[in-house]
């Protein structure tokens, strides 16, 4: 298993060219709530399988937003075992409210220190890392507010396509995109 990087830590030459967590961020609680349990199951199995091709432990989907029809008080988070790959569907459309969550869960389990390790491994869990590329359905010009912490370093790979369109090529698209990058982790050079 990958060791952890901590954000002011210079990755090592490993951390820059493995790909260990991929979060796709697209569509609304309601267009999730209006795909049929097939579609979902084809999607999930579709996603993990390329994913676990390119080298990740770990696949988090995840909504861009709750959209007009969804129930905001949908918060759940289910955890499948695929071969060589765990999927993690996290339902929470505000990363605001996930902050908040993972503050609160910290604070309610007697963490006396809570520091930037603890609540980053509180936010991901059960994954041990942050995403390394995130792939955020639609255009470069808005981003979602599902995502709050995840922005500070991983890559972020925008694909053109509505979450009823999302299928495996535009997965391994945005993971020949990250392969293709030289990351520096918030550096300039």
């Amino acid at each position: 298993m990958a060791k952890k990087r901590l954000r002011n830590q210079e990755p090592s030459e490993d951390d820059q060219s493995s790909l260990r967590h991929v979060l796709v961020v697209g569509g609304t609680l309601g267009e999730w709530l209006a795909l049929s349990e097939a579609q979902w199951v084809q999607r999930r199995h579709e996603l993990s399988a390329i994913a676990s091709g390119a080298g990740a432990s770990w696949l988090t989907l995840r909504p861009y937003e709750r959209g007009a029809t969804a129930n905001a008080a949908i918060t759940t988070r289910t955890v499948e075992d695929h071969p060589g790959c765990t999927l993690i569907v996290d339902t929470c459309a505000d990363g605001r409210d996930r902050l908040l969550a993972a503050i609160e869960q910290l604070r309610v389990g007697g963490h006396g220190h809570v520091d930037e390790a603890a609540l980053a491994a509180a936010l991901m869990a059960p994954a041990p890392c942050e995403p390394d590329l995130t792939v955020v359905l639609g255009p470069s010009t808005r981003l979602p507010p599902s995502l709050v912490w995840e922005l500070s370093y991983c890559e972020l790979v925008f694909v053109n396509a509505a979450w009823d369109e999302l299928a495996g090529p535009h997965l391994e698209h945005a993971i020949n995109e990250y392969a293709l990058r030289h990351r520096r982790f918030g550096g300039i050079t």
